[in-house]
């Protein structure tokens, strides 16, 4: 699994599929390069650099524990959130793992009401 560095790949997962959850953010794209690609990036507003690091290292273990989850073929980024630092570790790892079967998910189309349906019962 590599990881990604540059400004423009992280740019280009923000553009595919995202999926939250109270202790990070995974977006995911398919990519071009045929192995997975996992980038971390946790903003200035969640804390200082010290905090921010924690929770990158708590999300690298993370991706460490469910590696052979990560599809092929896509790049992966996981945008930390405070909540990771209070989290059991074990639930961190559950929770990566129920957000990667999310985000491959394929995307439904919501079902049009019957009014949106042209189905004009009441005149």
């Amino acid at each position: 699994m590599r990881r990604l560095k540059a400004r423009s790949e992280f740019l280009r997962a923000a553009r595919g599929k995202r999926v939250g959850r109270p202790s990070f953010a995974l977006q995911a794209v398919p990519n071009a390069t045929g192995d997975a690609g996992v980038g971390f990036t946790v903003t200035k507003k969640v804390g200082t650099a010290t905090e921010r690091n924690r929770i990158k290292r708590r999300l690298r273990a993370a991706v460490t524990a469910c590696a052979r989850d990560f599809t092929r073929g896509h790049d992966y980024v996981l945008i930390g959130r405070r909540e990771a630092l209070a989290e059991p570790f074990a639930e961190l790892v559950g929770n990566l793992r129920r957000a990667l079967r999310r985000v491959e998910e394929p995307r439904h189309k919501p079902q049009p009401s019957p009014a949106e349906a042209g189905d004009d019962r009441n005149p």
